[in-house]
């Protein structure tokens, strides 16, 4: 952060001498530049180690806090920790002498000289740091490059207690399997978005692998982010780009997607289960959240407990959404409890939810760890991007192929050429994905309509499902094609609802009546007619204005 000798600018001339009390430095009649002078040349001299063996545990425990901070800590989180230290003027500095009987372990620290206080500009404004100067902070956490200086007695302890507190844990008795279904259902949602059919919303769950909510938001959003789809008068549209996506290796696909998540403007918070987030007058950076997770994870295959990552980083950067330290401003309610979460005390049901749902969500929907109750461990997937390397190795893919089925359905596997399922979505309707099955299309004169609206005549419809299923199509499906290529719409389902009647006169009354006539359709005999389904409710008002009483569909 700053020099001892810019550090000590800030004391008063009491304060000074005070800390060169400590360290049997008389400076007796000097005046506060000459004190800076003397201090700056004598402190960095000071053996720390030692002294870390002779603090008391909580002092000794803040200097390793503020090391393991990278030598700074926010004011409020280091305050919640280790203590206060007064505000005193000069007058009440020499009438209380607190250094005699420090308060806390801060104090205490201060008044040594150890500990200072700055500011930074951060997100939400300047913040109010406690820090160690330079010279003590390279002294503490060691030389960052070049020859290893000669280790003192401590050093190895020192890094030791800066490393992450948490161990390994045996793994589950059921390991998960590591998949990579964002790249299937993102294929799916460029598919739906191509026909203008859905794109994102709850009409999109039915048609996707794992049908969550939050996943199909934050896939959708990855996928406009980096430029598959854009927005055209309200509606998500597929682009370019989007093509050559669907023709890499899933993993360099996933890889895509994974990269742009860090910086998304897809804000976790708002959508942390048990949390309501109201109000527009307050903010919160979502990426902050995600790196101070990041930073905590330990590049391994080892399993870990989820409540140890998050516990370490309430112990070493609880602050990281709220670097001012105000936990008051926040419009946060529990769903459950249906009352406000503000204050510190809150943490574990705000911040320790939403990094609980960081983890167990965003990264594990895009493969890069593995969740199992309480546990989870990195893939290597996940470790070779913490590490920023190539994706892993990518083993040649299986190809399942399109099946074209004599009743006008298409089938693919999970494992089928993407392209050819976007493909199949253009010339056919997707239906609803059931667990452990393929990919089912219906082609239907409806779907045809579409694909000649999109540039996709017959001939060409034929020509892409023979070469995509490798086989010769069966002979129902290429009629029925042709067919339709030559006549069109032969024949159309409607859902209808059947008036049926007692009598013929009955009928006749309702077929000559002015209030009931344009609600009947086509006439099935002397007793029945049929309704467009939407008309039955109209037909049952305006019979009973006649003194006629329908009984309504069942």
């Amino acid at each position: 952060m700053r020099p001892i000798s810019h550090s000590l600018q800030d004391h008063d001339l009491l304060i000074l001498r005070v800390i060169g009390e400590w360290w049997e430095i008389d400076l007796t009649g000097a005046d506060k530049q000459e004190c800076i002078q003397v201090l700056s040349e004598a402190l960095p001299d000071i053996d720390l180690e030692q002294e870390l063996t002779m603090l008391p545990p909580e002092e000794a425990d803040a200097l390793h806090a503020l090391v393991r901070g990278g030598g700074r800590l926010p004011v409020s989180q280091f305050s919640r920790q280790f203590g206060e230290i007064r505000e005193m003027g000069p007058a009440a500095l020499a009438r209380e002498e607190p250094w005699f009987s420090p308060e806390s372990p801060a104090e205490d620290l201060w008044y040594r000289g150890l500990i200072y206080k700055g500011f930074n500009e951060g997100p939400d404004g300047m913040v109010e740091y406690i820090y160690l100067p330079d010279e003590f902070m390279a002294r503490l956490a060691g030389p960052a490059d070049g020859p290893a200086a000669p280790a003192p007695k401590q050093a190895s302890d020192i890094s030791r207690r800066i490393e992450r507190d948490f161990d390994p844990v045996p793994p589950p008795e059921r390991v998960p399997a590591d998949t990579t279904t964002a790249v299937d259902d993102v294929t799916t949602i460029l598919a739906l978005a191509q026909v203008n059919q859905v794109a994102a919303g709850p009409d999109t769950l039915p048609f996707l692998l794992e049908p969550e909510p939050a996943r199909a938001g934050l896939l959708v959003a990855l996928a406009e982010e980096i430029k598959l789809l854009r927005l055209i008068e309200g509606r998500f549209r597929p682009t370019r780009p989007a093509v050559a996506w669907l023709q890499m290796h899933r993993e360099l696909a996933l890889r895509q997607l994974v990269d742009a998540w860090p910086a998304s403007d897809w804000n976790e918070l708002r959508h942390t289960p048990g949390l309501i987030c109201e109000g527009s007058g307050w903010y919160n950076d979502p990426m902050t959240a995600r790196r101070a997770l990041i930073d905590a994870l330990i590049n391994s295959e080892e399993w870990f407990r989820i409540s140890d990552v998050i516990g370490y980083i309430k112990r070493t950067n609880p602050d990281f959404q709220r670097p001012n330290g105000n936990y008051q401003t926040w419009y946060i309610r529990d769903s459950e409890a249906n009352r406000y979460l503000t204050g510190f005390e809150a943490w574990d049901q705000v911040e320790g939810r939403l990094l609980q749902f960081i983890l167990t969500g965003p990264m594990s929907w895009l493969g890069l760890v593995l969740v199992a109750g309480e546990k989870f461990r990195l893939t290597r997937r996940g470790i070779h991007w913490l590490e920023d390397s190539p994706p892993v190795e990518q083993p040649a893919e299986k190809v399942d192929p399109l099946v074209v089925h004599a009743d006008g359905l298409l089938t693919i596997g999970r494992h089928g050429n993407r392209y050819h399922r976007f493909q199949a979505g253009r010339i056919a309707d997707l239906q609803p994905y059931v667990q452990g099955q393929p990919f089912v299309y219906r082609v239907t004169s409806h779907t045809l309509t579409g694909a000649r609206d999109q540039g996709i005549q017959p001939q060409r419809a034929l020509e892409f499902l023979q070469q995509a299923s490798g086989q010769a199509l069966p002979g129902s499906t290429r009629r029925a094609i042709e067919r339709w290529s030559e006549f069109g719409t032969e024949a159309r389902l409607e859902t209808m609802v059947i008036l049926r009647v007692a009598k013929a006169e009955i009928l006749e009354t309702l077929r000559q009546h002015p209030k009931t006539r344009p609600f009947l359709g086509e006439i099935l005999g002397d007793l029945a007619a049929t309704v467009a389904h939407d008309h039955w409710p109209e037909l049952l008002s305006a019979a009973a204005q006649l003194g006629l009483l329908l009984e309504p569909p069942r």
